[in-house]
């Protein structure tokens, strides 16, 4: 009978854990959300005929995604690509599972410098969307990587950029659940 309790006990405390654990998915279409980073300052760099180059300048506690969009808002960009480096206090990246058509979600939740932060900006149902993959190196020199869903800036993230004149548009590629920009 106590052996039978120990098990029965041993299984509740595992299968808790287990949800505590549950994996975060998250969709590969939810929007950015917006409001999140009253700290970025805009700078112009060049303009060369119809495309123009800026500098972004993230302060502490700024989101990324949320700089970013709120930017493409406020200048109009219909279409840009951009590279950043900086640190971040915390993170999540996502990682494409095709099966659920879902982002698979890993934390970051040490401090982290941004090796590296790509993208682009392209418009989607009207709006204009950021996409944007990053690499994060922690204090044990592992860099972890992704689809960038979250980031928080301290000290400054320094993204550069480039807009260009033609629009991109993005189109829901069924298949996959996601967005993909329609080249034609």
């Amino acid at each position: 009978m106590i052996k039978k309790l120990f098990t029965a006990a041993a299984l509740l405390g595992a299968l808790s854990l287990n949800t505590a654990r549950a994996q975060e998915y998250v969709s590969p279409t939810n929007p950015a959300k917006t409001g999140n980073s009253p700290g970025v300052k805009v700078k112009l760099l060049s303009q060369s005929q119809h495309i123009k180059t800026y500098i972004l300048i993230f302060a502490k506690g700024d989101e990324v995604l949320s700089g970013l969009t709120e930017f493409a808002q406020k200048y109009k960009v219909t279409s840009a690509s951009f590279t950043a480096i900086g640190d971040a206090t915390d993170a999540k990246v996502g990682w494409y599972e095709q099966s659920r058509k879902m982002f698979k979600v890993t934390p970051i939740t040490e401090p982290a410098e941004i090796t590296s932060l790509i993208g682009d900006i392209a418009m989607y149902n009207g709006k204009p969307v950021v996409h944007a993959h990053i690499n994060l190196a922690t204090s044990d020199g592992l860099v972890h990587g992704g689809h960038l869903l979250e980031a928080h800036i301290f000290p400054t993230l320094e993204v550069v950029v480039t807009v260009q004149p033609t629009t991109m548009y993005k189109k829901l590629y069924p298949e996959a659940g996601a967005t993909v920009i329609d080249a034609q």
